[in-house]
């Protein structure tokens, strides 16, 4: 089967880019993406896109209005398309069985429903969301209740995009991993899809397996890189008790081919959209299927990452003479990574919750996340200012909390931003990301993860 049209239904962070890719990569495809948030479309058009990713500008301004179109969805639309992908959210159950821990499949299930009067037959349906194992047979079943003896393929195909990297993920991907049912009406539709990527990807990175599998696969993939960066951060603490440097660790490790040395850098904790919510989800779903010691072990990877934020927050406290109420606080940084605008479960969020509560006054600042950070914080209540000048944010502060690892952080002149602030002036730095004897020799209190500190008495 030759693709020629291509739906998308939801214009997040991995349907937007993931589609702007494919019509920049395939322009004789021609590619469709909806959404019922008429203002995020709004912004796909505008120029002013409501992702930010490094080079995404520039693959959406070459694609869109010539094969690439973020519009409302309609049923000629669906009706059009060879191709159905569901990128929509599968956030955290937050009620009945399994609150705090299932993936809530309503938006998926919705998607589905609304899809199935208009599809023509044969269309192939992908997961783009990442999903509970054997969540493609529910949406089949779905699809498939009616008496008109229509077929459509469910395929799964996850993302393993980083979000801050996510245009050099999709333009250069370790593998694409295409999930089909063991049929020939399976394999058939994984070959459609495994000729589309063929326009960029070589052959041998296009890995097939079972629907299952694949679906498995991707909550298996989030849970060792979390489970990585828990386990540095749980030396980290050793570190901090013992005097011990947590990067030292990290590079005597990471030279060992057996672990490498990706996700051991120490600090605040993991944040975004997928990391808890999918350990969770895996989490549960070994606790429904009998494995509770199992269910115990993934979940512990959550728990540390709780933990080390507590711990952060707690040290911030305790070396500001156990008080910071009416003190100002600058935050540097409120992404839960650099290179994007996402704030979806950041450390940041917690941390200043934290902070807030005992009755400090924070200027938050960031390159790329302020809207999203005061949308964060809405309803705290608190005093709060969001500031997009980090000097201005500094001044007059007893500390400055940094929590994202910009670039941009450690190009500021922070001679100029310590001559401003309150004496003692301190740096609890989230990320162990700014030359720390710098700072010390400037005359900060320099507090670091895992690292001794550096301080004046």
């Amino acid at each position: 089967m030759s693709i020629r049209k291509i739906l998308c239904i939801g214009a997040g962070h991995v349907g937007g880019p993931t589609m702007a890719v494919i019509a920049d990569m395939c322009p004789e495809i021609n590619v469709v993406v909806v959404d019922i948030n008429p203002d995020r479309l709004t912004q796909w058009n505008s120029g002013t896109l409501p992702v930010y990713e490094p080079g995404l500008d520039e693959v959406v301004s070459r694609c869109l209005g010539r094969n690439l179109f973020f519009e409302p969805a309609r049923p000629e639309v669906i009706a059009d398309a060879d191709m159905v992908f569901v990128s929509v959210n599968t956030p955290t159950k937050e009620y009945g069985e399994g609150a705090g821990m299932a993936a809530d499949l309503q938006y998926w299930e919705k998607s589905a429903r609304f899809i199935k009067p208009h599809l023509k037959d044969g269309a192939i349906i992908v997961e783009k969301s990442t999903v509970p194992v054997r969540t493609a047979e529910a949406i089949s079943r779905i699809l498939h209740d009616n008496r008109q003896g229509r077929r459509f393929p469910v395929l799964s195909n996850p993302e393993f995009l980083a979000e801050g990297a996510a245009i050099r993920d999709l333009m250069e991907p370790d593998r694409v991993l295409i999930g089909c049912e063991e049929t020939e009406a399976g394999r058939a539709a994984a070959e459609a899809l495994a000729a589309v990527y063929r326009h960029w990807v070589p052959p041998e990175r296009i890995v097939l397996s079972s629907v299952w599998s694949s679906e498995l696969a991707k909550l298996t993939a989030n849970a060792f890189l979390a489970q990585r960066i828990s386990s540095i951060n749980a030396i980290s603490a050793l570190c901090d008790a013992t005097y011990a440097d947590v990067t030292e660790i990290s590079r005597a490790i990471g030279t060992d081919h057996r672990i490498g040395s990706h996700f051991l850098e120490a600090g605040v904790g993991f944040g975004g959209s997928c990391f808890r919510k999918d350990i969770l989800n895996l989490s549960y779903i070994c606790q429904q299927q009998g494995l509770p010691e199992v269910a115990a072990y993934w979940k512990s990877v959550v728990e540390m990452n709780d933990h080390q934020i507590t711990r952060f927050t707690r040290n911030i406290i305790a070396h500001q003479f156990d008080t910071v109420a009416g003190k100002k606080l600058a935050v540097f940084g409120f992404a839960f990574k650099p290179g994007t605008n996402d704030t979806r479960d950041s450390p940041a969020i917690y941390v200043c919750k934290k902070l807030l509560e005992e009755r400090a006054h924070l200027a938050i600042t960031d390159p790329r996340a302020l809207e999203n950070a005061a949308e964060s914080l809405r309803g705290l209540g608190g005093e709060i200012a969001i500031e997009p000048d980090p000097y201005r944010a500094a001044e007059g502060a007893h500390a400055i909390v940094l929590l994202t690892h910009w670039q941009e952080f450690r190009e500021l002149d922070y001679q100029r931003i310590y001559e401003r602030m309150e004496r003692p002036a301190s740096f609890f730095d989230g990320r162990n990301w700014i030359d720390a004897k710098l700072l010390y020799e400037l005359g900060f209190n320099v507090y670091r993860v895992g690292r001794a500190p550096l301080v004046h008495y």
